[in-house]
Parts: structure tokens; C-alpha cells; sequence
């Protein structure tokens, strides 16, 4: 599944991205633009635009009326069944920081040595392996975050089917 946020959706398509989902996001975009990208790549268009989701032969589409990064996050995931538990846990887990938030690409895993200058000592004193876009260069390693991410999205999930 694929995506493409519009202009005022940063935040989300940052969070997209890092949950593994191939998720276009371009701050400063003419409608007519996308939407033909969205036509031409087969993506879902994220919008909270109410004039946008009006265009004849829009496609598929999910409007957003949350302002709240994360509870847009939610709708989402809950819209599109991506869910992180369940049968596809594993691929979830696969796929959790798998693309860079910055610009979309997949991550590489790099030697530990590649690292050793690009990211603080602590970092690569203590991390236990490194990816990093091959397009923008940015560098990323499991660190906390990644575990609280984790624990906000499993709770979440545990919330919603208890609804």
C-alpha cells in the first residue's frame, strides 16, 4: 500500500514512513500536481483538504479531520487495517524503521565502521547495528525511541479492540 500526504500532512507521512510505509510528502505542492502523482503511482491520497477529496476521478482517498499527528496516525492504521498486532506482527516488526522519515528511501544496514564518524560516540559506543538512506545519507540505529514507539503503538491497538 502506498501513500502521498498532502502539504499539511508532514508529521503524519514522517510517522508513516517510519511504521515501513511507502508514504510521498512534498511541503510545498500544487493540488493539480498531486493528485496526478497520486493517479500515476496508484497512491492513496491523505488530505485533510475538504476542497480536494471534491476533484472528479480523485480516486481512493482518506480524508483527515484530526489535527493530532498521532490520532491521524491511528485513523490510518485503523482505515487501512495496518495493524502491528495480530497475525502480521512479524511483518510489522520487519518493516518498523525500515524507510527514512526524511525522504522515503529504503534503509540499508551498514558495518558498524561506517558509522563510527556520522553518529555521536555514545551512539556508536552503545548501539547495536546501523542503517542508513542511501539517498540523504541520515544514519539510524535502535535506541528508545523505537522501543517507546513500539509500546504507544501496541498500547493503542490494545485500547481500540477493547472499544
Amino acid at each position: 500500500m502506498k501513500f502521498i500526504a498532502d502539504s499539511m500532512l508532514g508529521r503524519l507521512a514522517k510517522w508513516l514512513r517510519l511504521l515501513g510505509h511507502d508514504t510521498l510528502y512534498y511541503p510545498h505542492i500544487e493540488d493539480s500536481l498531486l493528485l496526478r502523482i497520486a493517479r500515476e503511482e496508484d497512491r492513496i491520497l491523505l488530505t485533510r483538504d475538504t476542497r480536494l477529496v471534491k476533484v472528479r476521478g480523485l480516486g481512493k482517498y482518506l480524508l483527515l479531520s484530526e489535527n493530532d499527528p498521532f490520532e491521524q496516525l491511528k485513523k490510518v492504521i485503523m482505515s487501512f487495517n495496518l495493524h502491528p498486532v495480530g497475525p502480521d506482527r512479524d511483518r510489522f516488526e520487519t518493516c518498523l524503521y525500515s524507510r527514512c522519515s526524511l525522504c522515503n528511501s529504503i534503509l540499508e544496514d551498514v558495518p558498524e565502521e561506517q558509522a563510527k564518524d556520522q553518529v555521536p560516540e555514545y551512539v556508536y559506543l552503545t548501539a547495536k547495528s546501523f542503517k542508513k538512506c542511501l539517498r540523504c545519507s541520515k544514519f539510524y540505529w535502535e535506541g528508545t525511541h523505537q522501543v517507546d514507539l513500539r509500546k504507544k503503538l501496541l498500547e493503542m491497538f490494545h485500547r481500540t479492540e477493547e472499544q
